[in-house]
This record gives C-alpha cells, structure tokens and sequence, in this order.
C-alpha cells in the first residue's frame, strides 16, 4: 500500500445526522461542478464540487432524505425521503417545484438526462417514472422487486432504467416497455449502485464486494468482481477507470484500490464513524465521503498533515498545484 497520497480531508460541515448518499453533477458548460448530499437530517445540502464550499440547504422534507441527484447543468436537483415524497428543487433559488406522493419511503432517484423525467424506487419494491412536464399525469410503473429498491439509475445510451437492491439482483428495464429485460443476480443485497461518468461501466456494492459490469459489451456476465476485506456500502469508479474507492459501514476509513488487480493502493483516514456513501468527481481529481459524522472532500497527490490537529474542524486538503480555502458554511446560501 502506498501512502505518500495521503493527505488531510477537506470536512463539509453543516448536516446533523449520518450522510447516506452523495452526487457530483456532471461538469457543467461553465466549466464548473456540483455536490448534493442526502441526509438523515432531512435537509439535502448543494455545495461547490470543487472547493466543498456550502451553496445552499433544500428545506420541505419531513423525513430523512435518503438519496439525491443534480441535472447534467444542476440546475435542478431530485430528492428521495422518508416522508413518502419525492421533490424536485430549483437549485438558484432553492424552491420546491414538484412533489410527487408515493405509499412508503422513497430509497432511490435519479433524472433523465436531459432532466424531463425522474425515476423512483423504495420501499414499495416498484419503479415510477414521472414526467415533469406533465406532473399530475399517472407515473409510468415496473414492478419484479421482491425486496426495497436502494439504488436506480437512468441509461440513456441503451434506454434503459437500472435498479438494485435488498433482494441481491441488478435488474435491467426497458424504457419503452417498462419491461425487465435482464438480470444479474449478485452476492447479497446491494447496498449502492452507479453508472460510471461516461456511462461505460455500472458499479455496485453486494456484501464484500465491489463490482463493475462492462455495459459496452452488452454481455451481462461481463463482470469485474473484487472481494474485499469489510463489507462494502458504496463504492465509486474512477473516471479513467484506473481505480476504485470503496467505503464500509464497519470501517472508518476510505480505501483506494487498483481497478485490474483489486489491489488496494491508499487509505484515508477522517471519519469518526462508518462511511455509508462514496463518489470521485467528474474529472476524477478529488472523491467525497459521507459518514455519521460529516462529509469528506480528498484532494488526491498532496502533502500529508497531522490529523490531529484537524479534529472536528473545517479540514483542507492542499494539493501541489492549487491550495482550497477553508469552508465558512452556515451563514449563506439558500434559506
């Protein structure tokens, strides 16, 4: 293992309860990038991707928010919660725009990419599709679940709608139909689910592994699979697909593995509880973890600092060639 990367996380600070879930948007055509975050406190939170610095607090659920995702430009974000509810924000403003009723908790969300469409899953073991445009038209509905739904994602090449969850499959529905036309059964519930910035890989976290499926082979049993030591809650691919980092409910730190062999190249130290959530930004330089405590912004190839002296303060990573301020979080942004 190599330890010369590492160096002292960047904390975000503001949430009050575990981070479950993380997004970075896309880079957007001014050539910036976006992180939401999905918490227990209710409150999603948006933040500059780059320098971690808080942009704004989306307030309306009355439940924990357990997933969160941004437009391809974040001009809007969708939220998932415990509240039954799925609520769509303008994110200059901060406004609500629409909530969509559903009949138990909301795990999962994501957009279409060109953010005319969401999709939901939870508890209710069922997709929905809603249209935006048309916001109190019925949702379009998939049902073949037989466990909650923790993780959906909208593919747009293939047009196709991905879902996992409790009951330990990927499963693979088609756009037009809303049919299930593939499965992959994995190793035990799955606890997280991706696809990758570029579309070519679809990642998931099953009980102690991480896995990668090659969705440009279209071979369904084209799979990279790495067993690692802890249970894995999330895990993320790097850009350039080089590698992966991958986070445990049972483990306080973030451990960077090589993608081809599995072996594990860094760990990063921070947190002081379980990391439930984990995601590298778009153009691969730094990946955010969210945990009991608070969320951590890595800037990868920098100096290593004492942690601490870092303890339960505003934390920086300080790369070679760019320094990040340190935050001011609580007093801007959208109320």
């Amino acid at each position: 293992m190599n330890n010369s990367n590492r160096v002292i996380p960047l904390t975000c600070s503001g949430h009050t309860r575990p981070v479950v879930d993380l997004q970075f948007s896309p880079v957007t055509s001014d050539g910036n990038y976006y992180l939401i975050s999905a918490c227990k406190d209710g409150n999603p939170m948006l933040r500059d991707g780059i320098t971690g610095d808080w942009i704004g607090t989306f307030y309306g659920h009355k439940g924990a928010v357990w997933s969160a995702r941004l437009t391809r430009e974040a001009h809007r974000a969708v939220t998932g919660s415990a509240d039954f509810s799925a609520k769509v924000w303008d994110t200059f403003s901060g406004e609500e725009l629409h909530s969509f009723a559903h009949q138990h908790i909301v795990r999962a969300v994501d957009f279409s990419a060109d953010g005319t469409r969401i999709v939901t899953g939870g508890k209710e073991q069922k997709l929905r599709i809603f249209d935006l445009y048309r916001p109190d038209a019925p949702p379009l509905e998939a049902e073949g679940h037989t466990g909650a739904i923790k993780a959906v994602a909208w593919d747009e090449k293939r047009h196709t709608i991905l879902s996992a969850g409790e009951d330990g499959c990927v499963r693979f529905w088609d756009l037009r139909t809303m049919r299930e036309i593939a499965n992959i059964p994995c190793s035990g519930p799955v606890s997280s689910m991706a696809l990758s910035v570029d579309g070519k890989y679809v990642t998931w976290a099953s009980g102690k592994t991480a896995n990668f499926w090659n969705a440009e082979s279209n071979n369904y049993e084209d799979i990279t699979t790495h067993t690692l030591e802890k249970t894995v809650s999330s895990v993320s691919l790097h850009p350039d697909h080089t590698k992966f980092v991958a986070g445990s409910d049972s483990d306080l730190w973030a451990h960077s593995y090589d993608f081809e062999s599995g072996k594990e190249l860094d760990v990063s130290k921070g947190h002081h509880g379980p990391i439930h959530t984990v995601s590298y930004s778009p153009d691969g330089e730094i990946y955010a973890t969210g945990s009991a405590i608070s969320i951590e912004n890595e800037r990868l190839q920098a100096e290593l600092h004492d942690l601490d002296d870092f303890v339960d303060t505003p934390k920086v990573w300080k790369d070679k060639q760019r320094v990040m301020s340190h935050l001011s979080l609580e007093k801007s942004g959208i109320q």
